[in-house]
């Protein structure tokens, strides 16, 4: 029997492909179940063209055996098999497809689904197998041929005695090692999830011999052993897809089945999406928005991306190139004949049909979304409250260039509404002369509620949305604006919300008492960039605001930061309430005594900073400040 050598560059590419192509072994039996579908698929698409319309798909299973003692694993078809000449073309000069050339003669586009196009997969099995043995007969043929390969070495073709047509793969495993664990290719348990993995949806049956237990018929031998055994002809694969059924022949129970099992949640999903496009990008999508936030799904270890399938065979786990961060949180799959493959059908190339996909896909998300905001709006406020933050970071990381797509998603809690609203909603209802969208950034909504700068806006029946999610300032300075009305920070410098009358009073009190607050601006130093009469404060003393880009709540968040060396500062400005009692008191200490008026300085500078949630930085000399005031008084 003589060896022939393959026709390629020999052992160089078979290495190639072996050790670099694949990044795992696992792959190789996608890769095999893969050929036989494509071979069954030729069998069955001829069947059909000459009038056999009686051959049935379940008689046209793929059996997969596998045989511990031998350390064989066997994958049979029933499918067109090869001729010798075709052995020879298909098998022996690598990188030719039997299934392209198929595909090309008989003009097919969607009409079949031929999975493997590249002639490679075959050569995956050397992952795991030390010999692989071939024996075939096609439907052209009464002879049957015997393929024999021990790898790059070359292989053997001779005559073999085989019934039927179809094709029979038989694989001797390697030994394991200490790096490599290949019995767990001769292992039932393995088998089925590698099958469930990456074939599920092969449309023909995937078949094998599972061994199952029973409890002792009466009579029956039991050697000791506590159930009996028997061997069970079990089909593996789920063959049709739920995706590819239609919308009408799916009840909501049957997404929901489908959701718990393939994503490992035990809550039904709060939404699902269910979309199939035809056109320059043909493709079908099932999404699913979780009713809870993933345990980790705040951290580095969480994993976005969509199931990707071509044909019902699964390319990736996870394609994290088909969902844009801030629709990370959705789950599902995307099933599309024409998506570009690498010759491994493990990676994508990066082509135009991948980026049509995930442009469509992220519009239909955003309508689903805003299709829940509208007519489910409990269900979509608590979605926003598990997965609203990754929607700002979009418009946040993207410095405002995702606004447009994202802004209509936003929602927050609304000073009188005393519930989350939407920016569409606020600005329907504000008020004629209301220039800005306020806003007020903070710990919480009850302590932003008793914010001393929030009172005028308050009086004067203003709107004020209150923001507690740590990037939510640094979304709303990305945004700028929002249907061109801009937003305002309660503790900016300037509110705009006096009328002419209130303006000049400011400006008459600021100018007769500027003495006073110079005095108290050069006592407190670098501590504020200025002291100043305050236009919005109406029960509170004294308040801290800020001037230009960093605000209060920006510097305590970027302060906060783990990797942040150098310590960021507002320019704090210091408000004296005119109208509150203790600015006659101010004044009047300021013109007897100024030693006491610089104790009253710095213990409404630390009252200010502890209102604003900063702290002070010497609490004992503001205790003692704060007694020192009281013994005078006494």
């Amino acid at each position: 029997m003589e060896k022939k050598q393959f026709k390629a560059e020999s052992k160089r590419l078979l290495d190639m492909m072996i050790n670099s192509i694949y990044t795992h072994n696992e792959i190789f039996l996608r890769e095999l179940i893969s050929n036989a579908s494509d071979a069954t698929d030729k069998l069955y698409y001829n069947a059909m063209q000459n009038g056999n319309a009686g051959l049935s798909r379940d008689d046209l299973a793929i059996n997969i055996v596998a045989d511990k003692e031998a350390r064989t694993l066997t994958i049979t078809d029933k499918g067109c098999g090869m001729t010798r000449d075709e052995l020879e073309d298909n098998l022996g000069i690598i990188a030719n497809s039997g299934s392209f050339a198929f595909k090309q003669e008989h003009n097919l586009t969607d009409d079949v689904d031929i999975i493997g196009q590249f002639g490679v997969g075959f050569y995956s099995a050397f992952m795991v197998a030390k010999k692989i043995v071939v024996v075939s007969k096609s439907i052209n043929s009464d002879e049957s041929y015997r393929w024999e390969s021990d790898g790059a070495d070359g292989y053997t073709i001779d005559a073999a005695d085989k019934a039927d047509n179809g094709t029979e793969i038989t694989l001797y495993i390697k030994d394991s090692t200490e790096d490599e664990n290949y019995d767990q290719y001769l292992e039932t348990y393995t088998l089925r999830n590698l099958i469930k993995k990456y074939s599920d949806y092969i449309r023909y049956p995937i078949t094998m011999d599972v061994e199952k237990s029973r409890d002792w018929e009466e009579g029956e031998e039991t050697d000791g052993k506590e159930y009996a055994t028997y061997i069970d002809h079990e089909t593996i694969n789920s063959m049709i897809p739920v995706w590819k059924k239609t919308k009408a022949e799916l009840g909501e129970n049957e997404y929901e089945e489908f959701y718990k099992a393939k994503f490992n949640d035990y809550e039904n999903p709060a939404r699902c999406i269910h979309q199939n496009v035809e056109g320059t990008t043909t493709y079908t999508a099932l999404m699913f928005i979780p009713a809870r936030t993933p345990f980790n799904y705040y951290s580095k270890d969480y994993e976005k991306g969509l199931q990707l399938y071509s044909n019902g065979v699964m390319i990736m786990e996870k394609c994290a190139d088909l969902l844009p961060d801030y629709f990370s949180f959705v789950k599902g799959l995307v099933d599309s004949p024409d998506l570009s493959l690498n010759i491994s059908r493990e990676m994508l190339q990066h082509d135009r049909q991948l980026k049509a996909i995930a442009t469509s896909l992220e519009k239909k998300i955003k309508s689903e979304l805003m299709n829940m905001q509208k007519n489910d709006r409990e269900k979509y406020e608590q979605i926003f409250k598990n997965f609203g933050l990754q929607i700002k970071l979009g418009i946040y990381s993207s410095y405002g260039m995702k606004k447009d797509l994202l802004q209509d998603l936003l929602m927050y809690y609304s000073s009188s509404e005393k519930k989350p609203v939407t920016l569409d909603e606020y600005v329907g209802r504000m008020k004629e002369s209301q220039k800005y969208i306020y806003y007020a950034c903070g710990e919480s909504t009850a302590k932003l509620d008793m914010l001393p700068q929030t009172e005028v806006l308050r009086d004067k029946g203003f709107e004020i949305l209150y923001m507690t999610d740590e990037p939510d300032e640094f979304v709303i300075k990305s945004m700028h604006d929002y249907k061109e009305k801009e937003f305002r920070s309660v503790s900016d410098a300037d509110l705009d919300v006096e009328d002419e009358g209130e303006k000049e009073e400011i400006k008459k009190t600021t100018e007769d008492n500027k003495s006073l607050f110079d005095f108290m601006k050069e006592h407190l130093g670098d501590n504020v960039k200025e002291v100043r009469l305050s236009s919005r404060l109406k029960s509170h003393p004294v308040c801290l605001t800020s001037d230009g880009g960093i605000s209060l709540e920006m510097e305590k968040v970027l302060n906060a930061m783990p990797n942040n060396q150098e310590k960021i500062k507002a320019e704090r400005v210091l408000e004296i309430n005119a109208n509150h009692p203790i600015f006659a008191v101010l004044t009047r200490t300021y013109a007897e005594d100024k030693d006491k008026a610089a104790k009253l300085t710095d213990v409404l500078f630390a009252q200010a900073s502890l209102i604003e949630g900063i702290g002070v930085d010497d609490p004992v000399a503001y205790a003692n400040a704060v007694c020192s005031l009281i013994a005078d008084n006494d």
